[in-house]
């Protein structure tokens, strides 16, 4: 009885389909990125600066433990009341501005609606949020204390564009980003900004 060969397998296209499928993967896999907190870098001061005098009351103090706990002006908090806390605080407005020509004092913020309590922030120009967190906290926990904070500024920024110009900051920034060359758009954004910045500092992290 005659043997049977058995059929080969050609295997001559396997390299072409093999390729397909690395493109196919290389071009419908998402890759996961780390999001980070976007940071302006100060630049070096001169040998001669002299830094300024900072009213103790004008930072608003923000510590982060090892074990993610959050003390805010020395007492506890939860991350979900940051953001009050903070515009609370940002938007004070207790400093006095020049006196009337009445004699009356003058209010140095006249768009502030806080208490006006002397023993907090003079002015949104003034209102410094320190962060200082440890070695040992979790990045995720950072990450939430930044987004709170600033989203205390987006409230404020979003509230006082509405009471200027009829629309809130975030409509304001998008319709600048599809014309960039509309001067009266830009001097609305720093007005905003500059009546709002955003002034978070960070400190060392503890050991």
């Amino acid at each position: 009885m005659a043997r049977r060969e058995n059929p080969e397998i050609n295997a001559g296209s396997m390299a072409d389909i093999a390729f397909l499928l690395l493109i196919f993967f290389l071009v419908t896999t998402t890759m996961n990125v780390d999001s980070g907190v976007s940071k302006k870098l100060s630049e070096k001061p001169p040998a001669d600066y002299v830094p300024p005098v900072i009213k103790e009351k004008n930072i608003f103090e923000v510590n982060i433990n090892r074990n993610n706990d959050l003390l805010v002006e020395n007492e506890a908090m939860d991350i979900k009341d940051l953001k009050e806390a903070a515009i609370k605080f940002i938007d004070n407005g207790g400093g006095v501005g020049k006196p009337g020509e009445d004699g009356t004092p003058g209010k140095a913020c006249d768009y502030c609606e806080g208490e006006k309590s002397e023993s907090s922030s003079d002015h949104p120009n003034k209102a410094i949020i320190s962060v200082q967190s440890d070695r040992g906290t979790e990045y995720g926990t950072y990450i939430q204390v930044q987004n709170e904070l600033l989203r205390a500024y987006r409230v404020l920024r979003n509230r006082l564009c509405q009471q200027r110009y009829n629309m809130s900051f975030t409509d304001l920034e998008a319709a600048y980003k599809d014309d960039k060359n509309n001067e009266e758009l830009k001097k609305k954004i720093e007005a905003i900004r500059n009546a709002y910045p955003q002034i978070i500092s960070d400190a060392e992290p503890t050991s």
